[in-house]
């Protein structure tokens, strides 16, 4: 009687432990490839056609491939999966050696050694970011030291970055990106900074604060809703600023549990 007891005891305890098996989430921040100039702080463009460059990322979607995803999301408007899907399916391996965007050189590239049938567009664009609004809101709140702050930051972070770009390998850049100490810098700015704009009755600051966690918050939930049950891995690619407030969310979610890239690198 005690060993069925025991038996039974094991294989409900398995049974749990099968059921509360987090599911690995690989979050990788990118710098964006073909640079639009886009983002505040204004960077140089990192070659990543070189040879050199080819074949690092060759060696980051292998090392991806072993992981092994069964989903790779990315940086896409999600209301045109269509597009993606597309896009996906008729492009040829020779785009690889002239599209530098790194949904195609990393994303792509890795799904397809994957096998995947396709990748998961996530990218929530129903957000605004007043960025010259807060500027604005700054100076008529006479927050003089807050708009020095911020300057220098951005001044900093276009130097270090633009050193980087410089001197790191392609693989060693990326790597910078993915960093909790990278992450924590780019939420000081949100939440430190940026979210005391304005008089105390302005609150462009905080709102676009907000924007920004909106639409994250917003992609997360796609990856929530389209990570299915026999799904294991996930891999997210966004831009590094998203995979900063990724660490954050994802962490207060039970089922999830983050897969660092210098770890699957090594």
């Amino acid at each position: 009687m005690k060993r069925i007891v025991l038996l039974l005891l094991l294989v409900a305890s398995t049974g749990l432990m099968a059921q509360t098996k987090k599911k690995q989430i690989l979050l990788v921040g990118s710098f964006h490839f073909e640079n639009p100039g886009f983002d505040v702080a204004k960077v140089n463009t990192f070659d990543v056609m070189t040879p050199k460059s080819q074949k690092e990322l060759e060696n980051i979607t292998d090392r991806i491939k072993k992981f092994g995803p069964d989903k790779i999301f990315v940086e896409w408007d999600h209301t045109k999966q269509d597009e993606l899907d597309k896009f996906y399916a008729q492009t040829p391996d020779s785009l690889l050696k002239k599209m530098a965007d790194e949904r195609v050189q990393l994303a792509l590239r890795a799904a397809k050694k994957l096998n995947h049938k396709k990748m998961y567009a996530i990218d929530y664009l129903d957000t605004t970011f007043p960025y010259n609004m807060m500027l604005l809101g700054m100076e008529q709140a006479g927050q003089t030291e807050l708009i020095e702050r911020s300057s220098k930051m951005m001044k900093d972070i276009e130097t270090t970055t633009n050193k980087k770009i410089a001197t790191y390998s392609l693989t060693d850049l990326i790597l910078s990106l993915n960093t909790q100490e990278y992450a924590n810098s780019d939420i000081q700015w949100y939440v430190g900074l940026a979210n005391k704009a304005g008089k105390t009755d302005n609150f462009i600051g905080a709102f676009l604060v907000s924007e920004w966690y909106k639409r994250n918050l917003y992609m997360f939930s796609l990856v929530q809703k389209l990570t299915e049950n026999q799904d294991s891995k996930v891999m997210v690619l966004l831009g590094a600023g998203h995979i900063s407030m990724f660490r954050e969310i994802v962490k207060y979610d039970p089922e999830f549990e983050i897969v660092e890239l210098k770890g699957i690198l090594k």
